[in-house]
């Protein structure tokens, strides 16, 4: 799993990795850092577009003082040459680096292995495994997408103590805090989609944008859920077809109660974040019936990975169960 300084400069990678999120699909959002006489001599992360690669911009800045070093890639570099730029493996190798750490392999066909293969062919010394886990959630979406043909969808719900999203007469706003709505806002700039179904567009009219500066060209395209069509939103007509929306890697699924629910019953969330505000309302429900049969069908499908306090709200956020991942 690499030595304690090889996670420290992974960790560093993978803070640049993030940087990118929801911008550079079909691409993965890639982290690089080149370290040379123990200190950063170049960092990279993949740019909007998908272009440039995070090794390119790593090594661009790193320039010769690249010889002899080690890079730290959150991802396999990849091993095909593209009409928008060579490839990774090969800039590595011309750059002279000693070493290079790659926290995961990459599931492209076009690279899965060959990138590796190649490096330890030209005589530098490879690692893997440093950040794996870390990683695969920084581009779940790219893995997803790649494995089930479909983006990575996170449902996100702010509620009370009892589960509710609104008063009994529907009035919500606002239930969570502000520390807890930056939050959903910075997530929102993560996605490069965001969904709601028709309930929600005609009660609420939200914006879905991203109001937090400097960050508010990231926000999300609109997506409704609705056999009728909508102006300035894109239609779906079933949550299978997400598997259509073309450039999503990531989607964030926000309302309402039926929307959740009914991407909860096709079995089409990979992520839930919960933001849990300190009051209790007896009003309506966050998500409406899944249509369970009995209370074995609702246990070992979620896992905790994360949990915070937002200013006083609570932030949970849980993955999918890894004994039901494979189905």
């Amino acid at each position: 799993m690499g030595s304690v300084n090889d996670l420290r400069w992974m960790d560093a990678a993978l803070a640049l990795a993030s940087r990118g999120q929801g911008v550079t699909a079909p691409n993965p959002s890639v982290g690089c850092v080149i370290v040379g006489g123990g200190h950063v001599v170049g960092r990279g992360w993949t740019q909007p577009g998908g272009r440039p690669h995070a090794e390119a911009m790593a090594l661009e800045e790193a320039g010769k003082a690249a010889r002899g070093a080690t890079a730290y890639v959150t991802l396999e570099p990849c091993a095909h040459e593209s009409a928008r730029g060579p490839a990774c493996a090969d800039l590595l190798i011309a750059s002279g680096v000693a070493r290079v750490v790659v926290a995961l392999r990459d599931p492209d066909p076009r690279t899965d292995g060959k990138g590796i293969a190649r490096l330890q062919g030209a005589g530098i010394e490879v690692a893997t495994g440093t950040g794996e886990i870390v990683a695969r959630r920084t581009i779940a979406g790219f893995f997803t997408r790649r494995l089930k043909g479909r983006p990575y969808v996170t449902l996100k719900l702010a509620t009370s103590l009892d589960g509710c999203i609104a008063l009994a007469n529907g009035e919500s706003r606002w239930i969570t805090g502000p520390e807890a709505r930056a939050h959903a806002h910075l997530e929102r700039a993560r996605h490069e989609a965001i969904l709601v179904g028709r309930g929600t567009l005609e009660r609420d009219s939200p914006q879905l944008d991203v109001r937090l500066p400097g960050l508010e060209s990231r926000a999300p395209r609109r997506v409704l859920l609705s056999a009728r069509t909508a102006d300035g939103w894109h239609m779906i007509s079933q949550p299978s077809a997400i598997a259509t929306l073309v450039g999503v890697d990531h989607l964030l699924v926000e309302g309402g109660a039926m929307t959740a629910a009914t991407f909860l019953r096709a079995d089409l969330v990979d992520r839930l974040l919960l933001y849990r505000a300190p009051i209790l309302l007896g009003g309506k429900p966050g998500i409406a019936d899944l249509g369970l049969a009995g209370l074995n069908g609702a246990h070992g499908r979620w896992r905790l990975t994360d949990t915070r306090m937002l200013g006083s709200d609570r932030l949970e956020v849980y993955e999918r169960a890894s004994n039901r991942d494979s189905e």
